[in-house]
């Protein structure tokens, strides 16, 4: 049983305590939050000790009943939160984007290397079965050799609020940050797969365009991710457009088409496309998306030798150095 504690409890915290009551091999301990009451609704669900309702995040760190920590705060404390839990030998599975830059996520590395624990960036629909299956289909080669990909992730504010964390420079606001990094990190698992020994670090970014907005962070984007000097990666986001926010994969015999790439349900699907047919692949889980992500987490921290799709560390940088080229070629 893998015992977690929470930094930070905000919306995307519901969702993670929502989703481990579907789990059991994990169970939330403690909590920590610089703004939550202890009378809070959330604080009453989660029946934890009261002891273990932490005000500050250095006190829920140094707490020995803890084997893991899912850091859940805005994107400028995740390199600070992130180094504090290596140093408190807490396995970490921090929320996405890593931190705000490349530079950043290079020093979460250098904390890791001499490390035993185990590290992950929290795209939850890298655990769950729709995107197994995809990369089965994908590696058995069903429509052939792939040569490109367009993925969309977008969706539209009603107004521009420079208070808010996603319209805020300094909070790693933006569509590139916010969500432009499930596009990117998409395109760096399929690679992978269509080349085992592929040097993720040799990308070229091209056909930058999009806007920024009045508050300096980019609103819309969209650009050309290349890999092996074939494989074309189209990228779109938006937090000023609704998108179709869909992945469609074409290879030389047919092409793929997942219509919820990004928060599948327990029975979802996508449609593959061939020379000989058209049928549409039903994948069945569980456990919901977050759900499946706390629980192969926790699979990974029982044995580290577990083969999955998870975000790990050098992915994260890989993806890291990707977003900061999107966005500078965004603003020259």
């Amino acid at each position: 049983m893998i015992k977690w504690g929470i930094i930070g409890l905000g919306n995307i915290s519901n969702k993670f305590v929502n989703a481990i009551k579907e789990v059991d091999n994990s169970k939330i301990v403690a909590v920590s939050s610089l703004t939550k009451k202890k009378n809070s609704e959330l604080i009453k669900n989660l029946n934890i000790e009261e002891n273990l309702f932490f005000s500050n995040y250095d006190e829920l760190l140094n707490c020995k009943d803890i084997d893991a920590v899912y850091i859940a705060t805005l994107n400028n404390t995740h390199l600070d939160l992130a180094i504090k839990s290596i140093k408190a030998k807490k396995n970490i599975l921090c929320e996405k984007p890593i931190t705000l830059n490349f530079k950043e996520a290079e020093k979460i590395k250098k904390e890791l290397v001499n490390s035993d624990i185990t590290f992950s960036e929290a795209f939850a629909y890298r655990s769950h079965p729709q995107t197994k299956e995809l990369c089965k289909i994908i590696d058995e080669k069903e429509i052939g050799d792939i040569h490109s990909l367009e993925s969309s992730f977008g969706y539209n504010t009603k107004r521009i609020n420079p208070n808010s964390r996603i319209f805020n420079k300094k909070l790693g606001g933006g569509a590139i940050l916010d969500v432009g990094c499930y596009p990117t990190s998409l395109s760096l698992l399929i690679a992978r797969i269509i080349k085992k020994d592929i040097d993720l670090n040799q990308f070229k970014l091209s056909n930058i365009k999009g806007n920024i907005c009045e508050t300096g962070v980019d609103d819309i984007a969209h650009a050309d991710l290349t890999f092996d000097n074939k494989i074309v990666m189209k990228l779109n986001t938006s937090i000023r457009k609704h998108m179709i926010n869909n992945c469609i994969i074409k290879g030389t015999k047919g092409k793929i088409v997942i219509s919820s790439p990004w928060n599948p349900e327990k029975r979802s699907f996508f449609e593959i496309y061939t020379d000989q047919r058209y049928y549409k692949k039903f994948v069945n889980s569980d456990y919901s998306v977050y759900a499946s992500q706390i629980d192969m987490f926790a699979k990974k921290i029982q044995n580290k030798n577990l083969k999955d799709t998870m975000m790990e560390i050098d992915e994260s940088l890989v993806n890291m150095r990707i977003l900061d080229e999107w966005s500078k070629g965004l603003s020259k």
